[in-house]
């Protein structure tokens, strides 16, 4: 097999602002894997929370022996952004291999569309209820928080959109008495779910607290290795293939989560269609989708996904798997 990872800019619609920092274009890694007949397409994006660089992981990917399977793959490289991104090439050229669709191999049910969260940056209150405003007639917003001023946003954003579904993304930007002092105003403002209140590092402090409205592990939950540390902590898991290191072990981290109890979220990074296009399928019935990083971008792939009222569609073979 031959193997080719590229580096590729997407400018963003607008300044995109989460605690952490903003940005203006998402810089993602594509992967091609040739059989010399057929091509397999995945993309990455490299997440600095997780010591990840597009040095580091164009390192990783150029490492690989030269042949492997996406089996020998869960042992060659660690869950992340490297092996998602190989991950979801080797499927797409199993899928062209075989003239199957991905889902057909993974032997799930043809997906359907998917209503998916629309992300609002972090702003001052006004303009982020004037970003609600605009977007109220989707029917799930998605409000990146994580400062000590979050409740004026809230509030905002729910005056903007006063139908819309909400959910919260903190960011780990919480502490426990902030979330604790949130919770309540969460719940009256009609927040459906949130995301990832405190750091990983001490989300022991959710054990036995009040948890008004569901809260979902983010950065607290990577792989199936992950569930353990969950327990009595979370109600939900947000599955992000960059995190799982793939397709392969996200399906297999969804019928374990799910196993166990939880609801499922599937999220992303701010990618391409490509990015999104393998996490269809693992949306399919999730408690909530937010695979909205195209909605993000001014520019995306030549043959991108579809996005309607009815949700995020499954990817076009021309596009992925």
């Amino acid at each position: 097999m031959q193997l080719e990872v590229t580096q590729d800019v997407f400018r963003l619609a607008q300044v995109f602002t989460i605690s952490r920092g903003s940005r203006t274009e998402a810089k993602v890694l594509t992967v091609q894997i040739s059989d010399g007949t057929h091509k397999g397409w995945g993309e990455c994006v490299p997440y600095s929370r997780y010591d990840e660089t597009l040095e580091s992981v164009t390192a990783q990917i150029s490492g690989l022996p030269q042949e492997y399977d996406r089996h020998s793959l869960m042992e060659l490289l660690p869950a992340g952004a490297a092996r998602n991104a190989v991950d979801c090439a080797l499927w797409d050229l199993e899928s062209k291999r075989a003239g199957k669709r991905a889902w057909e191999l993974a032997g799930l049910p043809t997906p359907g569309p998917e209503i998916t969260a629309y992300t609002l940056s972090l702003d001052t209150p006004q303009a982020m209820r004037e970003q609600a405003a605009k977007n109220a007639h989707r029917p799930l917003l998605k409000i990146k928080l994580g400062t000590p001023d979050d409740m004026p946003r809230l509030e905002a954003v729910r005056a903007g959109a006063p139908n819309a579904k909400i959910i919260v993304d903190a960011n780990e930007g919480w502490s426990a008495e902030v979330y604790a002092d949130l919770a309540p105003h969460l719940l009256r403002l009609g927040v459906a779910l949130v995301e990832q209140p405190l750091p990983a590092d001490a989300d022991d402090a959710l054990i036995g607290m009040n948890r008004p409205v569901p809260v979902c592990a983010d950065e607290s939950c990577h792989d199936r290795v992950s569930l353990p540390g969950l327990k009595g902590k979370y109600d939900v898991v947000n599955i992000k293939l960059d995190k799982t290191g793939g397709l392969t072990e996200a399906l297999e981290l969804r019928k374990a989560a799910l196993a166990e109890g939880y609801d499922i979220m599937v999220g992303c990074m701010v990618g391409s269609s490509l990015a999104m296009a393998p996490a269809t399928l693992v949306a399919q019935g999730a408690m909530v989708t937010d695979l909205d990083g195209p909605l993000l971008l001014a520019e995306d792939r030549a043959r991108p996904l579809t996005f309607d009222n009815a949700g995020v569609h499954p990817p076009e073979a021309d596009l992925w798997g």
